[in-house]
């Protein structure tokens, strides 16, 4: 919480009716539910062929990154060793 919701939340409790300070509270977190279950209830499950191309794409992405890492750490191993004096 920052500081100005803890604030407005004490402010709450304090000066208004207890109901009022539970719905400000409990209104965000029903609604959020609500469209969580919303959210859930429309997706679908991949079919084999999308899910093979989701992997195929995911598995290339990680080669290719590899890949990159590699010759980024191949390029600044001889940089390294000429800047310390190794």
């Amino acid at each position: 919480f920052t500081r100005r919701m803890l604030s407005s939340l004490s402010f709450l409790l304090c000066c208004r009716g207890s109901m009022e300070a539970i719905n400000y509270v409990a209104t965000p977190i029903k609604n959020f539910g609500k469209e969580s279950i919303r959210l859930v209830k429309r997706c679908t499950k991949p079919d084999r062929r999308e899910f093979n191309k989701i992997a195929i794409r995911t598995g290339g992405g990680f080669v290719v990154m590899g890949f990159i890492g590699f010759f980024v750490k191949l390029i600044f191993i001889p940089i390294n060793n000429i800047i310390v004096g190794g």
